[in-house]
């Protein structure tokens, strides 16, 4: 009989050698797979057995399809019967498109067309479609041929019946099989060597590599099989394969001298790990255990007698974990030479950069599909001289100019924040156009700690995404060294334009607030959890102005802040004596602005808080005319199309109502400060011809803005 053995992509050669051990001749590795030859006793053995197939296939029928009726009637003329009962319900799983099958679910509907009125013609009756069918047929249309095939296994064979708790990041089964046997875990295995993963996440590589050990068929805790409503299910000879591979592992359970040993930070991941290690019946022959990579420890004897270190550790997929990835290779490198520099390692990834901080010997790599993810298996051999040698100095090669001028900036902006009494400011911002990130600093009030707050401004899709992505590690790997600031304390974003109301979205589960000191005032700032960290830092001087203006003006003044964001201009304006009413859209700001006002111990009752669409409210409190204030600090975002708003604002286009609305507001001699990032704005000055209009833009960018002296424009605006 011919099989068809489906895998991922890369582990075909592995595949072919696993079916010749189990008994199959392999007839050519395919792009779906392996076809082989066996009888149906080593198709059930390959059933329990495989660890690397996704699906074991039977031909049905191959056919040249040059439109929608001649695929019906392939699908049709299959003898149905043969293949399972009319009382069978089915699936069919369509792969491929042509000119005249553009749709899978349309391809899937004709093929069951077809067996179906195969069925009603010969028997005058039909099986029934079911998603979760008994019989899975699986139908494959490339380069004008139409392959149908029987799926023997059912659901993927990756699935063990183990892995009910994926964890984080997981691994598919078969893919970490693959990844241990070109590691030499088999091989590893005869000499009686041992596994160490110290970031074993949800336990998959583990498992895997106990069931080799323990001689465990990965197929025999799967509770369902594709065959059993297969016209050719021989029961007896499946049931003599299953009691012959629960005998093996019976045996190896009591055999297995291997020490297995998994080690994660994270303990949500290992209460997963802990729960497919139970069901995987490998509780008793691997020993989990919380423990960072950098405290990694193994003991004497276990070391002395050889082993595999293998890991999965994160690529920085998620951009938010770029800073932290650099350190973590690191210390993955330093902890391997200072416990096993005699054991082999072997590295999963897809962030080749990252991987060169583990100085080892690379005898081989692999290239493997993870997903989508295009991704190497690294491995390398024991540790030798050059291993030992105290690791290099990251600023090599063109991010030096990075570096060179990030220095540069520290020296004068370190001096001159520590003068003006300023512990959150701007170190760089794209200085040089290849390295185009900001970055900010942040000095804990109350702990002294340094926090680093790094944006990736948008590459142009010009730009090579590798070499994109390469600059940003190097800009990674830079800062801790330049500035002293630890990887663990640098966040990283990135900076591209907002709609609706992601811009208040978190960005990240953790929370993470703490107080920065500005003037008189303690500002809780969060780094982590939002586009934007609760504080403009080019808006200073305005806010610092606000403070002096409202210190000159009798006990008492009014101050109004639209579009007020956490209030941090309210909040001087309080400090100053002043009575203050803030007004935006978004709840979460107005009580992280409320939050702001008790770090500083100021009476909520004597200020307001409103939260209201600020158009809205402008129009309707000018048109009443009942509130007078004394300042107006009003700050609107360029754009903004929130459904919690009635309209969409336009700055440009809404400016002239917006000031017109908020002098109607003012007391006479009173001020607005009207303010917007939009660089190319220009203000019209003959609709508010009835106003004096001072631009201040100038003065209102702080010094370290200074390379971005359009980052926003600023107005003084009175009544003549």
């Amino acid at each position: 009989m011919r099989w068809l053995a489906a895998c991922p992509k890369g582990i075909e050669p592995l595949l072919a050698a696993e079916i010749r051990d189990l008994g199959g001749e392999v007839e050519r590795e395919t792009h779906l797979g392996v076809l082989w030859q066996g009888d149906l006793r080593t198709a059930y053995r390959f059933c329990l057995w495989t660890r690397l197939a996704s699906r074991l296939l039977f031909p049905l029928q191959e056919s040249q399809v040059d439109n929608v009726d001649q695929l019906y009637q392939v699908a049709r003329d299959v003898d149905w019967q043969t293949v399972f009962p009319v009382g069978a319900s089915f699936r069919i799983d369509f792969h491929g498109k042509t000119d005249f099958v553009r749709n899978t679910q349309f391809g899937a509907q004709k093929v069951k067309d077809g067996i179906v009125d195969n069925f009603r013609e010969e028997l005058g009756a039909r099986p029934s479609v079911a998603k979760d069918g008994d019989v899975r047929i699986e139908a494959q249309l490339r380069k004008g041929k139409l392959a149908l095939y029987f799926n023997v296994s059912g659901d993927s064979l990756h699935r063990r019946g183990y892995r009910l708790q994926p964890g984080k990041a997981p691994l598919k089964e078969n893919l970490a099989a693959a990844i241990l046997i070109r590691a030499g875990w088999p091989e590893i295995l005869k000499q009686g060597g041992h596994l160490v993963d110290p970031m074993c996440g949800s336990g998959t590589l583990l498992i895997e590599a106990g069931m080799m050990a323990a001689d465990i068929a990965p197929g025999l805790n799967r509770q369902q099989w594709g065959f059993e409503r297969w016209q050719r299910h021989n029961r007896k000879l499946w049931l003599e394969e299953v009691d012959s591979a629960r005998e093996r592992r019976t045996a190896g359970l009591a055999a297995i001298s291997n020490r297995l040993y998994g080690f994660d930070i994270d303990a949500e991941q290992l209460n997963a790990a802990n729960k497919n290690l139970e069901r995987s019946g490998l509780k008793n022959c691997i020993h989990l255990e919380r423990r960072a990579v950098d405290k990694l420890r193994i003991q004497k004897e276990t070391v002395e007698q050889g082993g595999l270190v293998v890991c999965n550790p994160p690529y920085g997929e998620r951009l938010s974990e770029l800073p932290q990835l650099a350190p973590l290779y690191q210390d993955f490198n330093d902890a391997t030479l200072k416990v096993v520099p005699n054991w082999k390692l072997a590295v999963f990834t897809a962030n080749t950069d990252l991987s060169k901080s583990i100085r080892r010997p690379l005898e081989k790599q692999y290239r493997f599909m993870n997903g989508k993810i295009q991704t190497r298996l690294l491995v390398l051999g024991e540790a030798d001289e050059k291993s030992s040698a105290p690791a290099p100095s990251r600023i090599r090669g063109p991010v030096e100019a990075f570096a060179n001028r990030l220095k540069k900036n520290l020296k004068p902006l370190n001096k001159w924040a520590k003068r003006e009494q300023i512990n959150a400011y701007r170190l760089y911002d794209a200085d040089i156009p290849e390295y185009a990130v900001a970055v900010d600093i942040y000095h804990d009030a109350n702990t002294a700690a340094q926090w680093l707050h790094v944006q990736e401004y948008v590459p142009p899709k010009s730009i090579d995404e590798e070499k994109s992505e390469r600059r940003l590690l190097d800009v990674l790997a830079a800062l801790p060294e330049v500035t002293g600031v630890p990887a663990e304390q640098i966040i990283l974003k990135r900076r591209e334009r907002q709609s609706g109301k992601r811009q208040y979205e978190k960005q990240d589960r953790e929370a993470s607030r703490f107080e920065v000191l500005e003037g008189q005032a303690r500002v809780l700032v969060n780094l982590k959890d939002y586009l934007d960290t609760g504080l403009f830092l080019d808006h200073r001087p305005t806010r610092l102005d606000i403070a002096k203006r409202c210190a000159a003006l009798p006990k008492g003044a009014r101050m109004l802040n639209l579009f007020c964001y956490t209030a941090v201009g309210s909040l001087h304006a309080a400090l100053a004596g002043a009575t203050t009413t803030s007004v935006d859209m978004s709840r979460t700001y107005l009580n992280w602005g409320k939050d702001n006002f008790r770090a500083n111990n100021l009476n909520l009752n004597e200020h307001e808080f409103i939260q209201a669409d600020c158009l809205q409210w402008l129009k309707e409190a000018a048109q009443s005319g009942a509130q007078q204030y004394d300042l107006i600090f009003m700050d609107p975002p360029t754009f903004s199309n929130s459904k919690r708003m009635e309209g969409v604002l336009d700055v440009q286009r809404d400016h002239v109502q917006l000031i017109r609305d908020a002098m109607a507001l003012l007391n006479p001699g009173g001020l607005l400060i009207f303010s917007n990032n939009y660089r190319k704005f220009e203000i019209d000055q003959a609709a508010l011809a009835g106003f004096d209009i001072v631009n201040v833009s100038h003065q209102s960018v702080p010094q370290d803005f200074a390379r971005r002296k359009n980052i926003h424009m600023c107005f003084h605006i009175r009544a003549q």
